[in-house]
């Protein structure tokens, strides 16, 4: 039987260039943070579409999973409304991870 993945960020898991653009990225994307949505597995975080920041949560996507592999992770964009969103979700304690790891964004 196979025990779920650690709740621990290993950015020994990227290379220094991996890691310095995983710190531009996130701050351009903490910078355009619209709205954050509590899930009961996660979090939206939302975003006005724009190109460059779908291409911005596009690239991040998967370093976040390189260093973070227990977090399910999806991009999406609602027709309707125009507004693009990434979603963080796990198991059972996920939430309190993400709020630890993203506290940043919770404060902005």
């Amino acid at each position: 039987m196979n025990s779920p993945t650690p709740f621990f960020c290993d950015m020994t898991a990227l290379s220094s260039e991996q890691r310095a653009r995983h710190h531009a990225l996130g701050a351009l994307l903490q910078s355009s943070l619209a709205a954050i949505r509590e899930l009961p597995d996660g979090y939206d975080f939302e975003f006005p579409w724009q190109p460059a920041l779908y291409a911005a949560l596009a690239e991040i996507t998967p370093l976040e999973h390189a260093c973070c592999p227990f977090f399910n992770i999806s991009i999406r964009i609602e027709s309707e409304t125009n507004k693009l969103f990434w979603r963080l979700t796990g198991r059972d304690g996920v939430k309190l991870f993400i709020r630890a790891e993203f506290g940043a964004l919770f404060d902005s």
